[in-house]
């Protein structure tokens, strides 16, 4: 794969990932000033001062007519501040975003790995997976609630579950796109894989 058409971080001015392009189409943004480059210190630089860097051992450059340059993995766009408009994705990350990581039955706060997802309406009852009908749950609550109704079980929601009505951009456009050291500032999620897949709601 020529190195024109590796990838490179987009962040809008206020240095929130929007988007991967390649590094043929960051170079056009960035000499036609509408984007910078963002070096590992969070330094933006311009078209010209970006190519008066020097490429250092190990690092990846582009050759020029009468010299190479560094190749930018981090453009911010300089006019740019929205966020891309996108549905919201019926993830587990979402899901416990969206109750705070809090049981939604005794109220509790727990790191993610200590929660589950419950269905209100158990699916033997015929409940459905849903954003209406899941909820963040801990571990001893999902247990002691089993396959009833709350209402049966003597456990009252705290709160009623809903679709979220912000969209969160964690993740987004990132699949199958080659990821850098240079991202992880701005993509700080380990666990993406696990957390921002969509699970089958039915």
């Amino acid at each position: 794969m020529s190195v024109l058409n590796t990838n490179v971080l987009v962040l809008n001015r206020s240095f929130i990932p929007v988007h991967v392009t390649t590094l043929r189409r960051a170079f056009v943004l960035f000499y036609a000033n509408i984007a910078k480059a963002v070096d590992k210190q969070f330094r933006t630089f311009d078209f010209n001062s970006w190519s008066q860097l020097s490429v250092e051992l190990g690092e990846a450059g582009v050759g020029l007519v009468n010299r190479e340059i560094k190749i930018p993995r981090v453009i911010l766009l300089t006019t740019y501040d929205r966020l891309p408009k996108r549905r919201i994705r019926f993830s587990r990350y979402n899901i416990f975003a969206r109750d705070k990581n809090t049981c939604q039955y005794c109220g509790r706060k727990f790191p993610r790995n200590e929660l589950t997802i419950d269905h209100v309406i158990p699916r033997s009852l015929g409940g459905v997976t849903c954003w209406d009908n899941v909820v963040c749950s801990c571990i001893e609550c999902n247990r002691m609630k089993g396959g009833r109704l709350p209402e049966f079980a003597n456990m009252l929601l705290i709160t009623k579950p809903k679709k979220p009505a912000w969209t969160p951009y964690f993740g987004l456009f990132l699949k199958g796109a080659m990821k850098y050291e240079e991202w992880a500032p701005f993509l700080n999620f380990l666990d993406a894989a696990y957390w921002n897949v969509e699970l089958e709601s039915d």
